[in-house]
């Protein structure tokens, strides 16, 4: 919940003006107020528009809400469902989000998928039946998993200046990747992982040559103009 009509248009001024790798996809998300107008000044072909939240319902008395075919209708084509924050401050649930995931997918919106555990159930130790669980809350109802990306994104380490170390993220994501496969098959090996923990343009670099981190959850760096450099380390 960031951002005016200047801030986000010199963010997408920036990103016009930046010359991406043509093999690196960006999604930006800006608050609902600010979709249309991102939407509209995007002139990069490897940039695409991510909602932060979407319903589970096409239309009707949801006040407040965000539907799917607002989105389409405004050349949005991606949601970030589960993100921490709604889990822990909103309250949705494992099976809410899971019904929200599979009603994006159904209707053409592709869904980055949040997961991840707080500083409490890391220090029990939890943190793959964490992410397991959450998984299987949407594996439960989503059989293709073409259009889903997955977001590690360690509660503890967001805004907090503390990440987990590359290997600590490649180990994490390794174990996901193989809960995946044991529950929607094959092709998990073809979803993407996203580390979501505090990323940043110094530290960005460090996880390069992590085979299961597939790029990036990108908080308040995206804000800045590191953001670019963040992108251009996956060269």
């Amino acid at each position: 919940m960031n951002g005016s009509k200047a801030s986000i248009a010199a963010i997408n001024t920036s990103l016009n003006a930046a010359e991406l790798p043509n093999n690196v996809e960006v999604v930006i998300s800006p608050p609902a107020p600010y979709l249309a107008a991102t939407v509209e000044a995007n002139k990069q072909k490897t940039v695409s528009v991510a909602a932060q939240n979407v319903f589970d319902k096409a239309s009707g008395a949801y006040t407040g809400e965000i539907s799917v075919e607002a989105l389409k209708d405004l050349g949005v084509n991606w949601a970030i469902l589960g993100h921490s924050e709604r889990r822990t401050i909103i309250k949705e649930s494992d099976e809410f989000i899971a019904s929200k995931t599979k009603f994006a997918l159904d209707n053409g919106i592709k869904v980055i998928l949040c997961i991840g555990e707080t500083l409490e159930e890391k220090n029990a130790g939890v943190t793959l039946d964490v992410c397991a669980r959450q998984l299987d809350a949407v594996a439960a109802v989503v059989k293709d998993w073409t259009n889903v990306v997955v977001a590690y994104e360690p509660v503890w380490a967001i805004g907090t200046g503390l990440a987990a170390t590359p290997q600590d993220a490649q180990d994490t994501h390794k174990a996901i990747r193989a809960h995946l496969a044991a529950t929607v098959g094959a092709q998990a090996e073809g979803v993407r992982i996203l580390y979501g923990g505090s990323v940043n343009g110094a530290n960005a670099n460090q996880f390069k040559d992590k085979v299961d981190v597939d790029g990036f959850l990108v908080g308040g760096a995206s804000l800045k103009p590191e953001f670019i450099d963040i992108i251009k380390s996956r060269l």
